[in-house]
């Protein structure tokens, strides 16, 4: 569904990003993992087309995308939920949701359904559509912005650090509710910083460092392994 090829990008003339290979398949969960700094973020904003790439290719379901504008990537199927949720806080839950679903304009039962979908999938923002956003929790406020994101019938959902700052028993929540999206097939690829809760969750893991691949492996794998915690700091000091 998603296959990076030699992806390179940065912010001016550093070199954030450099040499980037990743394929997921179809419904499948792949995380991104990584230290602080090391790319995961820049990653993402790359595929979105926020950060423009300098080299490489990206395709989607067959279709280059690289080099698109954002806008006709969200279009095209491949969405992006950001860290820290990045809500409109004078607007309410509906609306935050309702602006999602720009590239469906004009099709009212597919909206219609699309809030529908959503609300079953956060049976909370269902009760609180009409409260600003600004006035939520920072659980609710993820929940929006996932729903933001789904708003556009993905095909890929690109998640940013979305258990972040989250109390337990909202991150459990968050996590049946991706379980739920995973097990109707939607691709998705995670940015995630806890080992447990990203190999708990994906398929398979890529870990990134300064801007790198580093290492790819099952997630199973990895989490058998009794050293992973001193191979990922090891991996994050050298740079290799």
């Amino acid at each position: 569904m998603l296959e990076v090829t030699n992806l390179s990008g940065g912010y001016g003339r550093a070199p954030t990003l450099e040499n980037i290979a990743l394929k997921v398949a179809r419904g499948e969960t792949v995380a991104v993992l990584g230290p602080n700094g090391a790319g995961k973020s820049t990653f993402l904003a790359a595929l979105s087309g926020v950060l423009p790439q300098r080299s490489g290719s990206v395709r989607l379901d067959g279709e280059e995308i690289g080099g698109l504008a954002s806008h006709a990537i969200v279009a095209r199927g491949l969405v992006q939920v950001p860290e820290g949720r990045r809500m409109f806080a004078p607007m309410t839950v509906a609306d935050n949701l309702r602006l999602g679903a720009v590239r469906l304009a004009g099709r009212g039962a597919r909206l219609a359904t699309n809030f529908d979908a959503v609300y079953g999938l956060f049976p909370r923002l269902a009760e609180r559509r009409a409260q600003l956003a600004g006035t939520l929790s920072g659980g609710e406020q993820q929940m929006v912005a996932i729903g933001r994101a789904l708003m556009s019938s993905p095909r890929v959902l690109l998640l940013d650090e979305p258990f972040l700052g989250l109390a337990p028993k909202i991150v459990e929540e968050i996590r049946a509710a991706l379980n739920q999206l995973r097990a109707g097939g939607l691709t998705m690829l995670l940015v995630e910083q806890k080992l447990d809760i990203a190999l708990s969750f994906a398929s398979r893991a890529c870990v990134l460092i300064k801007g790198r691949v580093a290492l790819q492996a099952a997630s199973a794998e990895l989490a058998a392994r009794e050293d992973l915690a001193r191979l990922y700091f090891d991996l994050a000091h050298s740079g290799t």
